[in-house]
């Protein structure tokens, strides 16, 4: 009996119309253009606009898109997993949502959050229901709506995220091509360096949560750096190591889009060159779970058939993680 990968056989992504630019918050915090550049890789984001507007509505495109390009009728996806921090409401689940307003009312779905790891951890437990053969057709959506828990006051954090959403259809493959391995880790004592103060049951919101502003991103930017740059590049080199790649073998390094100098460290413990790191940073920001979706829906007519391709993630928790998989078609 031949072995079932999962492989991807569709992308489709999204970013918002309105362009963030440095200059743009150069009027709205003490902050200015070299400052960011030079820290981040930032120049732009996108920021979802628009009343009663959240992550399902720009997953709701991507996913979309993916449908009409790989010509299939939504009926046809059986399961939908949704990677975000910023979920359209506390319940029910963003994946529930976004199934409604594409049409996909034959699957079942629920989010998945693990900080800006929440894209690789959804991919791997989907890729799970097509290798054992229960389904056909699963959807992975990967997408944050980082401005709605955004302090524009705070220079530290405001000049880093922006909003968009990117997502991937998982089907069966007897080539040899799709998911081969995945190495995820988490460390619950990083917690104290990145999370959202108030809003869960710990600290439900109130008047005075609202008037503290502990319903926006709270991050020690040098200890999360430290460990990103550390675990992410450590995880990245392990599963080439694994699977007994050199860098020569690997086509692209799709990173997680967190700051320009830990994608570099990262490219360079594995001895990537540059030109095989894919980078979309200084336009879009941190989009969190939207990432790496968005890096593959941008660069998906350059991968061919059988590229072999890393994904590493780092994010609050603290999570991180590594995916290698062997790309499953070229794009018509």
């Amino acid at each position: 009996m031949q072995k079932i990968h999962a492989a991807i056989t569709a992308v489709g992504g999204y970013v918002p119309e309105y362009i963030l630019t440095n200059a743009a918050l150069e009027t709205m915090v003490d902050t200015n253009d070299e400052w960011i550049t030079t820290r981040t890789g930032i120049k732009e984001r996108r920021i979802l606009k628009g009343e009663g507007l959240g992550t399902s509505d720009m997953a709701m495109h991507a996913v979309n898109q993916l449908l009409s390009k790989r010509g299939i009728d939504p009926m046809e996806i059986e399961l939908v997993i949704c990677a975000t921090t910023t979920p359209d409401m506390q319940f029910p689940a963003t994946a529930n949502i976004i199934s409604d307003k594409t049409g996909m009312r034959n699957a079942f779905g629920y989010d998945v959050n693990a900080a800006c790891c929440s894209f690789l951890y959804a991919l791997t437990t989907g890729a799970q229901f097509i290798e054992t053969g229960k389904y056909k057709k699963v959807i992975v959506v990967g997408g944050d709506k980082m401005s709605s828990i955004m302090n524009y006051e705070d220079r530290a954090t405001c000049i880093i995220f922006g909003d968009g959403a990117g997502a991937v259809l998982l089907e069966p493959n007897t080539e040899g091509n799709g998911l081969q391995d995945s190495i995820l880790r988490s460390d619950g004592a990083g917690r104290a360096f990145l999370h959202q103060k108030a809003g869960g049951s710990v600290k439900p919101a109130t008047i005075e949560t609202v008037m503290n502003k502990e319903h926006y991103v709270h991050q020690e930017g040098q200890t999360v750096f430290k460990f990103a740059v550390k675990n992410m590049a450590d995880v990245s080199a392990e599963i080439m190591e694994r699977n007994n790649l050199s860098s020569d073998d690997v086509a692209w390094l799709v990173p997680h889009q967190a700051n320009m100098r830990i994608i570099s460290a990262t490219g360079e413990r594995m001895g990537i060159p540059e030109e095989k790191v894919m980078i979309n940073i200084q336009k879009y920001g941190n989009t969190t779970n939207g990432t790496l979706p968005l890096c593959l829906w941008e660069w998906e007519s350059q991968l061919k058939k059988g590229d072999n391709i890393i994904l590493a993630a780092f994010g609050g928790g603290f999570t991180w993680g590594a995916t290698y998989l062997k790309w499953a078609y070229d794009t018509k």
